[in-house]
């Protein structure tokens, strides 16, 4: 599974516990809707950390919150590095 496919999941994921959709989440966190949508398509591969940032915010998260969960952790980037 690819990076950008972990951090779906975990958008996924958030929006089904706290019941909101992901054009309520582009109003809460203030990230557009296209962005978001280009993100949840997997046309963004490496979603950027202010829009990370305002995401995990809109969940009352910290970024580091928001990235400390299990399928993240496990991830190795050098598998998938694209030098």
């Amino acid at each position: 599974m690819e990076y950008s496919e972990i951090i779906v999941r975990r958008i996924q994921q958030l929006c089904q516990k706290k019941s909101c959709s992901i054009n309520k989440l582009a109003i809460m966190s203030g990230v557009k809707q296209s962005t978001l949508d280009n993100l949840m398509r997997g046309i963004t591969k490496n979603p950027g950390i202010v829009s990370l940032h305002k995401i995990a915010n809109a969940f009352n998260m910290t970024l580091a919150e928001f990235l400390d969960f299990e399928e993240l952790n496990e991830y190795s980037f050098e598998d998938n590095s694209e030098e």
